[in-house]
């Protein structure tokens, strides 16, 4: 069972990074931090500079991308992946706070950072 649930939630965190990154970067949802229209006003609104937008999406697609894979090739580094994800999503929170945000736009980072822990206990 534990086996299953494990490579559910990669699926899920793994699924849902890739969603944002690649298909709603550029749409706005009532998540995004601040006024943040897309993904990439977002980081502007945490005032963060340009890089950190790239750099930050390559470690979570790139991470996305070993959770996913690494349920069938299981010598992928998802330990590893599942720990720059729960990193980035403290760094989220983070934000959040930083920019006073309501509690609600923080709720997908605390969901994946609860998901990854889960990942790395079970």
């Amino acid at each position: 069972m534990t086996y299953w649930t494990v490579n559910i939630l990669q699926l899920v965190v793994g699924l849902g990074l890739l969603h944002v990154w690649l298909i709603r970067s550029r749409s706005s949802t009532s998540y995004r931090g601040g006024d943040a229209k897309n993904l990439k006003e977002e980081f502007a609104a945490y005032g963060l500079p340009e890089i950190a937008f790239y750099i930050v999406g390559i470690l979570k697609v790139g991470s996305a991308l070993i959770l996913i894979l690494g349920i069938w090739i299981h010598n992928l580094p998802v330990r590893n992946a599942t720990i720059v994800i729960a990193i980035l999503m403290l760094g989220a929170l983070a934000m959040h706070v930083k920019v006073k945000d309501p509690v609600m736009k923080s709720v997908p980072a605390f969901s994946i950072l609860v998901m990854c822990v889960l990942i790395l206990v079970l």
